[in-house]
């Protein structure tokens, strides 16, 4: 099948969307951009929030492109835009333990300055990391499917992030 040329990838933290998109993004010589980065600005004194206007700038100028890859896990309308230009959404519904052993992972290597962070690893992130994990479970993962079957959207649903090869192989 090959790659689409629009993705969009979405989970929760720790669920492998970066590393995903990374890797697609490498192997396909696609460019990739982590919602993240499009809602922050990242400085090192510390991160400023975008403005709105700003914010969705950043994001149509992104999907007006003719390839990309989007990783985030924002269910946020502004966010809409991109599922409704995505040739494939791709759905990263890694298990829960899963994730938090990747949480907990993730920081102990950015704390030995292992890893790269686009934030400071403080104790407070890795606290809100936990809560908005649980928070996607319980609340954004329910919308999320809701979402991918009302709309319709070309989508796939991954346990694992390895899983992508079976699907663009076929």
């Amino acid at each position: 099948m090959g790659i689409p040329n629009k993705i969009h990838i979405i989970g929760s933290v720790g669920s492998g969307k970066t590393t995903l998109a990374r890797t697609l993004s490498n192997s396909f010589n696609v460019p990739f951009y982590e919602l993240d980065n499009v809602v922050w600005q990242r400085h090192e004194s510390g991160d400023i929030r975008r403005p709105d206007e700003e914010r969705d700038k950043y994001l149509d100028n992104i999907i007006s492109t003719e390839r990309w890859i989007i990783e985030g896990s924002h269910s946020h309308s502004w966010v809409g835009k991109s599922f409704q230009t995505a040739d494939l959404i791709i759905f990263l519904d890694t298990p829960y333990p899963k994730r938090i052993q990747r949480i907990i992972k993730r920081f102990i290597l950015q704390k030995l300055g292992l890893e790269k962070a686009n934030y400071v690893p403080t104790l407070s992130m890795f606290r809100k990391m936990f809560k908005w994990n649980s928070s996607f479970e319980k609340e954004s993962k329910p919308e999320i499917l809701k979402m991918l079957t009302d709309e319709g959207f070309n989508s796939i649903i991954l346990k694992d992030n390895t899983n992508i090869d079976n699907y663009l192989n076929d």
